[in-house]
């Protein structure tokens, strides 16, 4: 008699929960498949265990200091951790050292919002990739265009060049990365393994193209890296060159990328095999759906999590820094309105 897998079952590697416990952090996963944001942690340094809270369709998130916000199929939702409502939540009191509360929902409409970022202005930017521009996201309109490629003539919500990643170095935007060079509607898809490109911000310059799907463009040590999706591989970039150099393979659609110290943790997806987009790639047959750690000094892969059930697909992978085991409430769950936090105290108001 065989067990029948159950929701977000899941197998990872020895190494991979002492990683996670060792540096005292939590990670962050959107899948817009599954509908779930979900917080993986250390029990200790055998045990993950995960949270999974429901959004519809979530893909990119960002961090700041305390904060977290994730974009929806129309909204953009900000949550902050309120760490003096974490060890009072009534269902399970003393377990959580953080507790993720909603406190902002931004109506943006369905803009198929990719990479964001909390700027140091406070300002919350995002790459609209419906638009096929870099926006901010406010209480004024759906949106605030500021830039796009010099290649996009015209704002429409026709996914021209599935502009996605957002890399920033100092608190400032430096590089973006896109599927193709487009100006029709979804015109990336007619040279999807191979007409991706990185570029420079603001000017728009193409420092390397012929990518396979490009995504999660980021600055670490100086050095530019992007997932080079389509084969499944992490790539350096040289900043002056353009020259790629691959660091390693990491087993899938490679898409999400954070780092803690010299580690980085970035998401695996399984391929669509509907998908025009992706049932013909090269590594439709091997992949998975999950996240790798890397240690980037040696660029070795040192362990996986990897999903059997319920997850395909992963967009984004977020570091929550000096939190061991932290809590999320999505904004539909009953709990979030029990909640009261002011600047000073907390409470959790009694249901019986």
């Amino acid at each position: 008699m065989t067990n029948t897998p159950k929701p977000f079952d899941c197998n990872y590697t020895p190494q991979f929960a002492e990683l996670l416990n060792n540096l005292g952090i939590s990670l962050a996963i959107s899948t817009y498949q599954a509908g779930k944001v979900v917080i993986l942690s250390a029990v200790d340094v055998d045990k993950l265990v995960q949270l999974p809270r429901t959004f519809d369709a979530p893909m990119g998130m960002a961090t700041t200091e305390g904060g977290l916000a994730v974009a929806t199929k129309d909204e953009v939702i900000v949550l902050r951790n309120s760490q003096s409502s974490a060890p009072t939540y009534p269902s399970k009191k003393g377990v959580y050292d953080g507790m993720y509360l909603p406190r902002a929902t931004y109506y943006t409409g369905v803009i198929a919002m990719h990479d964001m970022a909390f700027m140091p202005n406070k300002e919350l930017v995002g790459v609209n990739t419906s638009f096929s521009c870099l926006c901010k996201v406010d209480d004024n309109f759906s949106f605030t265009p500021f830039w796009q490629p010099p290649f996009i003539k015209e704002l429409a919500p026709e996914d021209r060049c599935h502009l996605n990643g957002m890399a920033l170095e100092n608190g400032e935007i430096k590089y973006l990365s896109a599927l193709g060079t487009s100006n029709t509607k979804q015109g990336w898809r007619d040279h999807k393994m191979d007409g991706g490109v990185v570029m420079e911000y603001p000017s728009g310059k193409i420092i390397a193209d012929g990518l396979g799907m490009p995504h999660s463009p980021r600055i670490y040590n100086d050095e530019l890296y992007v997932l080079n999706s389509t084969q499944g591989e992490l790539l350096k970039i040289n900043r002056t060159t353009g020259e790629k150099e691959v660091v390693c393979e990491l087993g899938g659609f490679a898409r999400g990328m954070s780092r803690s110290g010299d580690y980085l943790f970035i998401g695996v997806s399984k391929l669509r095999h509907n998908s025009t987009a992706f049932n013909d790639l090269p590594i439709a047959e091997k992949s998975f759906a999950g996240v790798v750690a890397v240690y980037l000094p040696y660029g070795s892969v040192v362990g996986s999590f990897q999903y059997s059930m319920s997850v395909d697909e992963i967009y984004d992978v977020k570091v929550l820094p000096k939190l061991k085991r932290p809590s999320l409430l999505s904004p539909a769950m009953e709990a979030v309105k029990n909640s009261i936090v002011t600047p000073e105290q907390s409470y959790w108001k009694a249901t019986n």
